[in-house]
């Protein structure tokens, strides 16, 4: 297929796709999934090799959000019955942390609900940051703590955090259908403040609420464009109790598409399949690794995911390898912070501005393939952070 050959020979070079290329890879027929994977899985390899990053994840504070984001199950008014509770001590979040870095987490992503930190929510991060490096030698640690004001990042960073996350979640045009407590905007600026404090910015999207083709592209191309260095992919988990928790849109095979589409825009970054893994990709999680090369191992913040042994076992089976703390996840021209020049459209020459081409007539679906809800698959976490029971790691 001469699409996916060009698309092969861009992301090699780093080269942004057109926006008629990526929707073609959201159009692609079930007949021709395989070749997708196979070709994104190239530009993986190139770039990652066979490696795996495992990151875990440890909730700081659940529940109890003022934000109305339609997909969360801590949002305001939401009656899903999730774990509530607030902020873990500085011991209490190393040991659950300690659970994941055992598993073979390199990474601890540390997240709390609520609009934003406080001056003395930042404080209290950074000394469980103290406390989870001064425990595990050679972590990471990300902090989530949504928007950040003024010189928070800069805080952070000097507590030693290596990254902060703050996804886009979806394109800037639907985004007030989503979330009305906060703009779009807003979370651009924080993204843009983790990157000038020296922060290696994370920032991802959530498939499978209801959008297009065209929203799944638009939203990719601006994180190209913010250039983050970790992409997570998260697919919806519809929790009873929220505004989208009927909505089912998700087939295995448009998650492998959306993460192949997601590899080819953005082929030098840590692609890492987020929440929802285990409820729509299912029995076909391997071939997802072909396409990302990081994931969480265990459980998420209010759903319980895979278990850590299986997690395990699939990387294993499947060929590849968990990366060591030894290794440097990013290639070298990342790593060494050489690809960040502000326009984030490292090795595009010649290309025009993100999203700056038409969409093709008639090459998207007609919308969102539909699946039986497998609502069996949706549960809440009932162990690890938060509770006296053992983390699934």
């Amino acid at each position: 297929m001469d699409l996916l050959n060009t698309l092969v020979d861009k992301g090699l070079r780093r080269e942004l796709p057109t926006r008629d290329e990526a929707l073609a890879v959201l159009a692609t027929s079930d007949d021709d999934l395989l070749d997708v994977v196979a070709a994104a899985g190239k530009v993986r390899r190139h770039w990652f090799g066979r490696r795996v990053k495992l990151n875990y994840l440890v909730n700081l504070k659940s529940g109890l959000c003022p934000e109305d984001c339609s997909y969360c199950s801590q949002r305001l008014g939401s009656t899903a019955g999730i774990l509530k509770y607030s902020w873990l001590k500085p011991g209490q979040a190393s040991d659950a942390a300690a659970a994941g870095v055992a598993g073979g987490a390199k990474r601890v992503c540390l997240v709390a609900s609520g609009r934003g930190p406080t001056d003395r929510d930042v404080d209290r991060v950074s000394e469980t940051i103290k406390a989870i490096k001064d425990n595990n030698e050679g972590v990471e640690v990300c902090a989530c703590l949504g928007l950040l004001s003024d010189g928070q990042a800069e805080r952070l960073r000097e507590a030693g955090a290596d990254a902060y996350n703050h996804n886009l979640n979806t394109s800037e045009a639907t985004y007030g259908e989503i979330t009305t407590t906060h703009t779009y905007e807003d979370r651009v600026d924080t993204v843009q403040k983790a990157h000038a404090a020296g922060l290696s910015a994370c920032s991802g999207l959530i498939a499978g609420m209801g959008e297009t083709d065209e929203d799944l592209v638009d939203v990719v191309f601006s994180l190209r464009e913010l250039d983050p260095d970790s992409v997570p992919v998260n697919f919806l988990i519809p929790f009873e109790g929220t505004p989208l928790g009927k909505e089912w849109n998700l087939t295995p095979q448009r998650c492998l598409r959306i993460l192949a589409m997601t590899r080819f825009v953005c082929p030098d970054v840590e692609v890492r399949i987020a929440g929802g893994r285990e409820v729509h990709l299912r029995t076909m999680q391997p071939l997802a690794l072909h396409l990302a090369n990081s994931i969480f191992l265990g459980d998420y913040l209010t759903s319980e995911g895979q278990a850590g042994k299986a997690d395990l076992e699939m990387i294993a089976d499947a060929g590849f390898e968990v990366e060591g703390t030894d290794q440097v996840t990013l290639p070298e021209h990342r790593a060494s912070g050489g690809c960040h020049d502000g326009g984030g459209l490292c090795g595009s020459e010649g290309v025009g501005a993100c999203g700056s081409e038409p969409a093709p007539q008639g090459a998207a679906q007609d919308g969102p393939q539909t699946a039986e809800p497998r609502t069996g698959l949706v549960a809440v976490r009932r162990r690890g952070a938060g509770t006296d029971l053992a983390p699934n790691a």
